[in-house]
């Protein structure tokens, strides 16, 4: 199962920079790719606004 995230995302770029797969793409809302996604949850340790999740 992958992560997600969710509208609540500020774009702070914590995530991306967290992420050991490099599966994280920036934007306005940051977006995962679930197909490269491995659900470590490293990127839902570093939000300050929980805004990775489960899917």
């Amino acid at each position: 199962m992958a992560y997600v995230i969710k509208d609540s995302c500020i774009a702070c770029g914590a995530c991306a920079a967290e992420c050991p797969v490099s599966c994280i793409s920036d934007g306005d809302i940051y977006s995962i790719d679930a197909s490269a996604c491995i659900d470590c949850g490293s990127c839902a340790g570093v939000c300050p606004v929980d805004a990775p999740q489960p899917e």
